[in-house]
């Protein structure tokens, strides 16, 4: 037999495996081939009946194989979490005693967590980085190896890492260990197939936090850092933070002298100053009629109720951790997280009929949330927040129209502030209520609404409500980052623990179906998000401030008082700037405040009873009368 059979006999006799790709096709390979082998150009990771794994694993079976390109976002995730891997192994190799803990991707970028007995300085991140690159070129590939949690552990141990040690003690009895070049670490992956794939990253900068975020632990230095499969695509994203630094609502909201938030009072707890305050006025007065004109009732609920209503609803039990307790007279009550318990209580307070669903209560509702102090980030995260919540009492057959109504709620509002935004559907978390199922007819409403009205959305899974399936509504802003902010949750668990019902048309007592929903969500997270949408710029009918009547000289002063009261008077919420300094001056100031309009009177204007508005931008708008200056404002005004 020559060479040439004796291969082919060979070939025929490997056990074969049947590939099925995402067009439908198949193809035969040889029993343990890596997905590397046959992976499309630009693929990071292989999905493999729907698990996501290295290229190089052995497939030892018959199998559905699709490829994660790394500009997906699962393919960025995998980059990122990837050079995290390399920024650990370069502070390792660069100070030996830091000890590791935790290093994930993050939606812009990646961070690792370092327990070290020096902060690290700006120069310590150029050399960081400097070895990061010197790693990525040697072009080192990721290994993967699965152990038990014994063998984890004695690994670790000799390392010195004691956080892994401890973190080992929550994990299943089978973990897996990455490793690249000098470096391992405790990790699910998956990962890129080397380190060579990294092409574009950038450190950031160094903040502290708490190990576990909890305040009670070791202070440890978080080191943030970038990386996008291209240098462009990292240029455009520094460019975008370089922009953001300029728009941080925390700078503007001192400059523009707008909230604090002070230490002596407690951290994230918001301090509203006088301009901060009418500006949330306005946007809850906005709320309120947007609301009234929509068929809700306003209703307002205590910040106190007793505990056994949160062990009821299931708070305590699933929530308790981000609560607040109190005791008056010897009765324990829960500060409240959220608005819901006491809106089903004004539901219990009389028989509902079925003729008088949907209801729907909406409360501008404070509530406090005991978030972990490394996480508080100005308005964006803080303990004491209002929410524009409502809670939806309706009939099953009511419920796909009532979410869609929500829905094309939220679509209005948000063009209002010029916000573009995407959807998605949360599915059932590991800690949840109510049975299967409730949830099951909770998740096909949203799908139904959400497919029978050809809405684009992305599933989320595991990260709907401990009560119920949600979707949420991100929005983008004007450098296009991503902000939750409304939310719709369908929940059938709380009106049974309440037994919330209603009388049907057969007489007989039915239970309502109840939805959670915000349109802003927290006013303070929607607040500091408009600060860096408009860069502290509002449009006119949200300005604090409207505009400000400025004198060429005093002797127009009591000519400007008469304007200024008259602005007063119509709703213009106006300022007067009367002192004895240059206009060129005063215009500046103004213009530093962001204020839309500043209303120069000199002598013309006084004799001819008129103002010359100026807008923040320069534009002058040649001089009017005063009732035509206030119409010009008033139909800046949303019209819905």
């Amino acid at each position: 037999m020559d060479d040439a059979s004796s291969i082919s006999i060979q070939v025929e006799m490997e056990e074969q495996i049947a590939i099925t790709f995402p067009d439908g096709s198949k193809r035969l390979f040889a029993k343990g081939a890596k997905p590397f082998e046959f992976a499309d150009e630009g693929a990071v990771a292989a999905q493999v009946d729907g698990a996501l794994v290295d290229l190089s694993k052995p497939l030892e079976r018959d199998a559905s194989v699709s490829f994660i390109s790394i500009h997906s976002r699962k393919g960025l995730d995998i980059l990122r979490h990837s050079s995290a891997h390399v920024m650990a192994q370069a502070v390792k190799e660069l100070y030996p005693s830091v000890k590791l803990t935790f290093g994930p991707s993050t939606d812009t970028g990646f961070y690792y967590d370092f327990d070290y007995d020096r902060t690290f300085s700006p120069q310590d991140l150029e050399a960081i980085e400097k070895r990061m690159a010197e790693i990525i070129e040697k072009n080192e590939p990721f290994f993967r190896k699965e152990v038990s949690k014994g063998e984890a552990t004695e690994v670790f141990e000799r390392m010195g890492e004691s956080y892994k040690v401890e973190h080992l003690e929550d994990l299943p009895d089978r973990v897996s260990l990455y490793r690249n070049g000098s470096f391992t670490d405790l990790c699910e992956g998956p990962h890129l197939p080397s380190t060579g794939k990294i092409k574009a990253f950038k450190l950031l900068n160094v903040s502290g936090t708490y190990w576990r975020g909890d305040a009670r632990n070791q202070v440890l230095q978080r080191i943030y850092g970038t990386a996008f499969p291209d240098p462009q695509g990292l240029k455009d994203y520094l460019h975008m933070l370089e922009e953001a630094r300029k728009r941080d609502h925390r700078k503007l909201g001192r400059e523009l002298d707008l909230f604090s938030i002070s230490e002596e009072a407690g951290p994230g707890l918001v301090i509203y100053h006088p301009k901060g305050a009418l500006l949330r006025t306005v946007l809850e007065d906005f709320e309120r009629k947007e609301h009234l004109k929509r068929g809700y009732q306003i209703v307002i609920g205590p910040q106190l109720l007793r505990l056994d209503l949160w062990k009821r609803s299931g708070h305590f039990e699933n929530y308790r951790d981000k609560m607040y307790f109190t005791k008056v007279e010897d009765t324990e009550y829960g500060i409240k997280p959220m608005n819901c318990l006491a809106h089903m209580l004004i539901y219990r307070s009389q028989i509902r009929s079925y003729r008088d669903l949907p209801l729907r209560y909406f409360e501008l509702g404070t509530v406090h949330r005991h978030e972990k102090s490394g996480e508080l980030h100005g308005l964006l995260r803080v303990r004491g927040f209002t929410q524009d919540d409502a809670h939806i009492l309706c009939r099953p057959d009511q419920l796909n129209d009532e979410i869609y109504a929500i829905i094309e709620f939220v679509d209005d509002v948000m063009k209002v502030f010029g916000f573009e935004y995407e959807m998605e559907l949360s599915t059932r978390p590991e800690k949840s209520i109510g049975t299967d199922e409730d949830w099951e007819k909770a998740t096909e409403a949203l799908l139904n609404t959400l497919e029978g009205k050809n809405l684009p959305f992305e599933i989320n899974e595991g990260d709907g409500a401990f009560y119920g399936p949600k979707i949420d509504v991100k929005l983008k802003d004007a450098l296009n980052r991503k902000w939750q902010c409304a939310t719709i949750q369908v929940d059938f668990a709380m009106p049974e623990r309440f037994d919330l019902t209603y009388v049907g048309s057969d007489g007989e007592r039915h239970r309502p179906v109840m939805l959670h929903r915000v349109i802003l969500g927290a006013m303070e997270r929607f607040i500091g998000v408009l600060i860096e949408h408009y860069a502290g710029g509002f449009p006119v009918w949200l300005a604090p401030v409207q505009a400000t009547v400025l004198t060429v000289t005093e002797r127009q002063n009591v000519y400007a008082e008469q304007v200024y009261r008259r602005l007063i008077v119509k709703g213009i919420r106006a300022e007067k700037d009367l002192r004895n300094e240059k206009l060129g001056f005063k215009v500046r100031e103004a213009q530093v405040q962001k204020i839309p309009y500043m209303l120069i009177i000199g002598e013309k204007e006084e004799k001819e009873g008129t103002v010359s508005p100026r807008k923040r931008n320069g534009e002058t708008m040649g001089p009017m009368g005063v009732e035509e200056f206030i119409q010009t404002v008033e139909s800046d005004y949303p019209k819905l």
